[in-house]
């Protein structure tokens, strides 16, 4: 069920009018539900999966939460006649026990998540080895199904119990209540990956209708569709006609196309995300937010604190930060440190770290090794930033004023869009050899006369399509720039009613008028779903 059909905008209706007519200590049972309905519309074959995964977990983080309960109990009763040492020492143990449970629960999960969206990667390079060595044989693809949404109710639930296990809070007794956080059915779609203590506060909350709240919802989940329909998918022609014609669009149409994807997934993506918290907030729920402005950033390391949100503090906080102090890690930094010299030593750990994170975060995208090239692509970059950090701090002593200056400050974030746009190639062609390859016409094949002498004409969209684009992303970028002094709904809400009335339902107007719906109203899905 895409955001973008009939069927969904229904069931979100009926879905909110019944949340809000039920009693409210029933609100959260019926939003359950309604979940396992929404997930259960998409696929039925999808159930199992997640109801494995949620059953699973539950279970584990239960057995964690007794363990820590004995634990507590036995260091109670023995207060008296246990030494420091023995009581470290009966600590240590019943973390090794813990340990145990929540190795199971991250292998079985994560087992299943490789199982179903990497098998066929694993095998397609088993062939290609095969084939390279000269053999014939070849192994046969299976036909898995892929559960929509799989990668982030995982993660969603792996975050909740490895913070059980490191005791950040309890384990929820409630199955069915642990159950609505998995199956949360606005963000399983395209996330934001959520954490318990946060999306728990409200989600588990009696909420009566309130104008202001449900308004606020709608308002926002108009945005996303403006972003999604008047913008995303009507770029999205012009760069399906220039990715999948490599040998006729070169040189400049490869720029132009690398700086349309840049915009167009931003929009479909951002424009998702506005209309899952949308749907939350019109339940009074509170999701996070996971987008801040990334394209007004001057390097690549802010530009991932602002893209994403979630997933980057996901990564950082349950891989990143693991990995570093591990004890193997530990002894990796002692010996560097001794063996090649204090200044390369301490950055063997970072960079080691730094590393497995941003391939995992590659392939988490997608299972191929495009994917993982440009994850990887993105930690030679940071990497190569964090290396010139002395060079930087030179130039500003040199040159004190250059942060304060508009044009340098423009041509950072310049910088950083290009950088991340380029990156970005190996998500467009979707092939590592073809993606250099045109990458370097960009330099190679000059026809910029070519493409503004009629060339963009060509690519499926009319004068009148550049027209409603540039119109968008004006509306945009000043959307954007206002919200630098806070949120928009609240200044627009400070209007006399004439005014609010007039800015939404022209932005209604514009979404139904100038909305690229496709054949049927069939628009096309966003790009996030894959995952």
């Amino acid at each position: 069920m895409l955001f973008t059909s009939y069927e969904f905008l229904f069931f979100v209706l009926v879905t909110a009018v019944l949340y809000y007519l039920m009693p409210k200590r029933y609100q959260w049972c019926f939003l359950l539900v309604a979940n396992y309905v929404f997930y259960a519309l998409a696929s039925p074959s999808y159930l199992p999966f997640i109801l494995v995964t949620t059953i699973s977990v539950y279970l584990l983080g239960m057995k964690l939460r007794s363990l820590k309960k004995a634990q507590e109990q036995y260091l109670t009763l023995h207060k008296a006649d246990m030494s420091r040492e023995e009581k470290k020492e009966y600590k240590a143990s019943q973390k090794k026990k813990q340990w145990r449970w929540l190795l199971l629960a991250l292998l079985f999960n994560l087992g299943i998540l490789a199982v179903l969206k990497y098998t066929n990667f694993a095998i397609s390079n088993v062939n290609g080895l095969l084939h390279s060595f000269g053999s014939r044989s070849t192994i046969g693809f299976v036909d898995f199904v892929l559960p929509m949404g799989i990668s982030f109710y995982t993660f969603q639930s792996l975050g909740y119990i490895i913070d059980v296990y490191r005791g950040k809070y309890e384990a929820e007794t409630n199955p069915f209540k642990f159950a609505l956080f998995v199956s949360f059915f606005p963000q399983l779609v395209q996330g934001p990956i959520s954490r318990f203590d946060d999306l728990s506060q409200s989600l588990f909350e009696h909420h009566r209708f309130d104008v202001r709240t449900v308004s606020y919802g709608l308002q926002r989940i108009l945005w996303g569709y403006f972003k999604k329909m008047v913008i995303a998918d009507r770029m999205l022609v012009a760069v399906n006609e220039i990715i999948k014609n490599p040998e006729t669009y070169q040189g400049a149409y490869v720029f132009a196309g690398m700086l349309f994807y840049a915009l167009e997934l931003y929009a479909d993506f951002t424009g998702g995300i506005d209309i899952t918290i949308g749907i939350a907030q019109m339940l009074g729920i509170r999701v996070k937010e996971n987008f801040h402005r990334p394209y007004f950033s001057k390097n690549i390391k802010e530009y991932w604190n602002r893209w994403h949100i979630t997933m980057g503090t996901w990564f950082t906080d349950y891989i990143f930060y693991p990995i570093s102090v591990c004890q193997p890690m530990l002894k990796l930094s002692k010996w560097s440190r001794s063996h090649l010299g204090e200044a390369l030593g301490k950055r063997v750990p970072v960079y080691l770290s730094s590393f497995v994170v941003w391939f995992t975060t590659g392939i988490w995208h997608g299972a191929s090794w495009n994917f993982i090239v440009w994850g990887l692509g993105n930690f030679v970059v940071i990497m190569i930033s964090q290396e010139c950090e002395p060079l930087y701090r030179r130039f500003h002593r040199r040159f004190p004023r250059a942060k304060e200056q508009f044009t340098f400050r423009l041509f950072q974030v310049v910088r950083t869009v290009l950088l991340m746009s380029s990156l970005r190639m190996f998500d467009c062609y979707r092939d590592v050899p073809l993606t250099f390859r045109m990458f370097g016409t960009m330099f190679t094949t000059w026809n910029w006369n070519k493409l503004f002498g009629g060339g963009l004409m060509g690519l499926g969209l009319e004068w009148k399509d550049y027209i409603i684009l540039l119109a968008g992303l004006v509306i945009l970028l000043t959307v954007s720039l206002v919200q630098r002094r806070g949120k928009v709904r609240d200044k627009i809400a400070s209007k006399p009613v004439l005014v609010r009335l007039a800015v939404w339902y022209g932005l209604f107007l514009i979404v139904l008028l100038f909305g690229a719906y496709g054949i049927g109203y069939d628009a096309s899905q966003f790009i996030y779903n894959q995952f």
